[in-house]
């Protein structure tokens, strides 16, 4: 098992307007980039605990052609530049995914929902 940062080539955050932010991950290796994509570890729920925000307003988008994850997100806290805003730029707030574990081997699979409902059918 693997932790995030050890996957990707660069890591960061940053401003997506002054109540968004978003935080940039681009993997050194395909294999990594897939490992991250197909464990499901990097899901809305993960990212809105980890921040503490409304797993709603979390978007997160896989670009396959350049082995990129984008995370959007409500900003944790005060709006860019706000009184109490510690980071004006959103340059320091990538730090609550770093530590995320991805596993090594993809998760068993799973019978698809179409399967197990043809058998929920044909036990009626």
């Amino acid at each position: 098992m693997k932790q995030l940062a050890e996957l990707t080539e660069v890591f960061r955050s940053k401003n997506a307007g002054p109540f968004l932010l978003t935080v940039d991950m681009v993997f050194a290796e395909t294999s990594g980039y897939e490992a991250v994509k197909r464990s499901g570890v990097l899901n809305r729920e993960t990212v809105a605990e980890r921040y503490r925000v409304d797993a709603q307003q979390v978007q997160i988008h896989y670009v396959d052609g350049i082995r990129t994850v984008k995370v959007t997100l409500p900003r944790p806290g005060a709006a860019s530049g706000a009184p109490g805003d510690r980071d004006v730029y959103g340059a320091q707030q990538h730090g609550p995914l770093l530590d995320l574990e991805i596993p090594d081997e993809p998760p068993p699979r799973s019978e698809s929902k179409s399967q197990n409902n043809t058998e929920k059918r044909r036990n009626l």
